[in-house]
């Protein structure tokens, strides 16, 4: 996954995330804003087959990229905790 800043400020962050579709980026917007932190989480895909922007801002008390991070490692431990629970089913 190929990440590029476009814009980043004290509260404000727009960044390209290539390669990736709404499947994706709704999860991730709505794993954002689960941080009370957060005011915007938000994403655009201008184009049928153009990489997706997405938007967060924050309330100025923590990093926007910090968000962005701490979602993503909630969405991983998701994952990994429903993997653990599918191997116990499994066995």
């Amino acid at each position: 996954m190929n990440i590029k800043i476009l814009e980043l400020e004290e509260n404000k962050v727009r960044m390209v995330i290539s390669g990736e579709s709404h499947t994706f980026m709704n999860l991730l917007t709505e794993e954002i804003l689960r941080d009370p932190d957060v005011d915007v989480a938000r994403y655009v895909i201008k184009f049928q087959f153009s990489d997706p922007e997405l938007l967060v801002t924050t309330n100025g008390k923590r990093s926007p990229l910090a968000a962005v991070q701490d979602a993503c490692g909630r969405l991983s431990g998701y994952c990994v905790k429903l993997m653990d629970d599918l191997k116990k089913e499994a066995a």
